[in-house]
């Protein structure tokens, strides 16, 4: 089987099982409690949720092309659980180190742990699920100054509720003296490879949701009605829809693109998701403005499906950097390539290795 079959088949797979077990009234409930078990529970099981990391650390193997694969079929569902951070963020983070993965959910997050005498002091913002995971595993300044990869118990810390405009889970993580289950040296860079694969795993959510937007849009101006024809048909509409399509298209090429040019069992480019990221940002907002413009007030209701992902894109587009802190470092990329190497760079959509 090739590389893209493989994608292909790993897509659909995960598609038959979302399609299972995400109902409008699951969504419903997690967005109450900030947890669906009856999500997490039937992936995690089947693999799906360590595709990506390496059998040897304890995940299912593959590559970040059928890990990306994977979150595209989330986004598109709007999975209410922590796919991303359990595999591609913090599953991969712990395989780097030489570390297995802890069973159950996993996350991870940004910001400023240090380790002193053994114990973790510190604050991350924004942990996605942090409360519902099993294991934090937190990328912290050893006492020599040199990163390490640490994995906590949720318990032991102080978490600060929070949600985004999706109503997941965002929650702020204190640090206080805390003793790490296991610690184990990062590789260098261990935090730029996290910042990618953070942008990359939005991306390819974003993706995902993006292509459901426009599908669910299709469908209802198709079967809307008004003077005797299909509101797709009004001249308006129909450029939304087009608008739509082309965003949605965008998002996807750009994100599978970052995703398969990191090759397998590799890290996605510095060029490459700087790309796949300040894209798929920029059509989050622009996918959700115009399926909102062709539906009118029907696309604000909690009786049609397009709120959920259409809150879910906005606060998507914003984590792990947003348009223009990726497309400002694109641009930076680009520069330092120097004049020369721009149009090949390009016109061969080679990445620059960062």
């Amino acid at each position: 089987m090739s590389a893209a079959d493989s994608v292909v088949e790993v897509r659909e797979a995960v598609a038959d099982l979302l399609a299972d077990h995400v109902t409008p009234a699951v969504l419903e409930a997690a967005e109450r409690d900030g947890w669906a078990p009856t999500v997490w529970e039937p992936l995690h099981a089947s693999g799906v949720t360590t595709v990506g990391v390496p059998e040897t650390a304890g995940g299912a193997g593959g590559s970040v092309a059928e890990a990306c694969a994977v979150l595209e079929e989330a986004g598109a569902a709007a999975a209410p659980v922590p796919v991303a951070e359990t595999g591609l963020l913090a599953g991969r983070l712990l395989a780097a180190a030489g570390l297995t993965l802890p069973d159950g959910p996993l996350t991870t997050g940004r910001g400023t742990v240090t380790v002193h005498d053994g114990a973790l002091t510190g604050r991350l913002e924004r942990v996605a699920w942090a409360s519902a995971a099993a294991r934090l595993v937190v990328l912290a300044d050893g006492p020599d100054g040199e990163p390490v990869v640490v994995v906590v118990d949720p318990a032991a810390c102080t978490i600060t509720p929070g949600r985004n405009l999706a109503g997941e889970p965002r929650e702020a993580v204190e640090l206080d003296a805390v003793v790490p289950d296991v610690t184990a040296a990062a590789r260098p860079a261990a935090g730029d490879a996290l910042a990618r694969r953070g942008a990359l795993a939005r991306a390819a959510l974003i993706a995902g949701a993006a292509r459901r937007v426009r599908e669910v849009t299709v469908a209802y101006t198709g079967e809307r009605v008004q003077f005797g024809r299909p509101v797709s048909r009004f001249p308006a509409v129909a450029d939304h829809l087009v608008r739509l399509a082309e965003q949605a298209e965008m998002a996807a090429m750009a994100a599978r693109a970052a995703a398969v040019a990191a090759g397998e069992q590799d890290e996605p480019a510095a060029l490459d998701v700087a790309a796949a990221a300040a894209v798929a940002s920029e059509a989050a907002g622009l996918v959700a403005a115009a399926a909102h413009q062709a539906t009118g007030a029907m696309g604000v209701t909690r009786e049609f499906s397009l709120g959920v992902l259409t809150r879910r894109l906005w606060s998507w587009r914003d984590e792990w950097g947003a348009e223009r802190a990726w497309a400002t470092r694109l641009g930076h990329t680009l520069a330092a390539g120097g004049p020369d190497a721009l149009w090949p760079t390009l016109s061969r959509g080679v990445g620059v290795r960062g």
